[in-house]
């Protein structure tokens, strides 16, 4: 048997010191060790320990005796139960350390949420979309309705609890005696026990199924917009309600389209001739082909707007623009003729000031 360490050393306070500076040290390593709050392997022990210290120490007559005889000398008065109050545990704890560790019948409990991911292109994102998703989720038992029981019979009353939920001990404490209230182990807190499973679900009261949700996506979402369907994840406990499905968006790339807030970018290559005379050009949009008028001695890098063809607001009315930014293109290569013609035109031109002689 392990020898018990001296009572001073265990609240770790002085021999010489004041009865305030024990209740002091009791009640912050009580706090510290208790089973319902610290579950590490020991603190139990630990715990009875300290009330075993406290019960000796702040008891003037049983502190004297162990100042004079130790542990053995003063076996028989240690060891007497104190008169005290049968009270709640969360009573004290509200009192001493502002908690409770009651515990209650577990309630209805509703059921975890489900996450999809949907991939939409461009024009489903500027324009909005209905889509089906095939869902895997967790549903009650269609035989059993998530009771867990066979056809024709009952859960019983948990004979561990009496059917509460609970169990309930008595416990001894330097402030007397109090009731412990934890969830019954063998019931789970429902006060019920199966006897009977549902041959079908085998007693779980739920069972997976694939169902079709459908899922209005607005106009002018955007990546990582996230679309919340209420009671469409899996099933609750104890009857509580379904949980919710999260629908996680993201939007494909475009061929040629870039998106910036509710605008979108065009790139738009024309070559030498086109930029110089001028020429009249089809340029696609999310709506379809449009004209637009390049006007003579257009530059690279000019831009063009297209008004209200680009994302439409989120929950707003309205659309962003489409940008057209022009590009002229030099030719990688040239044939005789085409040589022939730029050399002409080159000259016509004029030299090139900067040329070097």
């Amino acid at each position: 048997m392990a020898e018990k360490r001296d009572y001073y050393e265990v609240l770790g306070v002085a021999k010489d010191c004041s009865s305030e500076d024990i209740k002091k040290a009791f009640r912050k390593l009580a706090f510290q060790y208790h089973p319902d709050h610290n579950h590490e392997d020991g603190a139990s022990d630990k715990f009875k320990e300290l009330n075993e210290a406290y019960e000796v120490l702040c008891d003037s007559n049983k502190r004297a005796a162990y100042d004079r005889f130790g542990h053995n000398g003063g076996a028989n008065l240690f060891g007497q139960e104190s008169d005290g109050f049968d009270f709640g545990f969360g009573d004290i704890f509200e009192a001493f350390f502002g908690g409770s560790a009651a515990g209650a019948r577990q309630a209805p409990e509703k059921g975890p949420t489900l996450q999809y991911n949907l991939s939409i292109t461009l024009a489903e994102a500027a324009f909005g979309v209905e889509k089906e998703l095939n869902i895997n989720r967790t549903e009650h038992c269609s035989e059993c309705q998530g009771t867990r029981s066979k056809t024709g019979s009952q859960p019983e009353r948990c004979p561990n609890c009496n059917g509460s939920g609970q169990i309930k001990r008595v416990q001894s404490s330097v402030f007397g005696r109090f009731t412990n209230i934890t969830t019954c182990p063998k019931c789970r807190g429902e006060g019920r026990i199966v006897t009977e499973p549902c041959p079908r679900c085998r007693g779980t009261g739920k069972e997976k199924h694939q169902r079709t949700v459908a899922v209005k996506v607005p106009a002018g979402v955007n990546d990582n917009n996230q679309i919340r369907i209420r009671g469409e994840g899996d099933a609750g406990a104890r009857g509580g309600s379904n949980g919710d499905l999260f629908v996680n968006l993201s939007v494909q790339p475009h061929e040629f389209f870039k998106r910036e807030g509710d605008d979108i970018y065009y790139n738009l290559p024309i070559n030498f001739a086109q930029a110089a005379l001028g020429t009249e050009v089809v340029v696609p949009t999310l709506d379809g082909d449009n004209k637009l008028r390049i006007p003579a001695g257009c530059q690279s890098g000019a831009t063009f707007r297209f008004r209200g063809k680009g994302i439409t607001h989120l929950q707003e009315r309205g659309r962003g623009d489409q940008i057209i930014t022009v590009s002229v293109t030099t030719p990688e290569s040239l044939t005789k003729e085409q040589r022939q013609l730029f050399e002409q035109l080159a000259d016509s031109l004029g030299q090139d000031k900067n040329k070097l002689n």
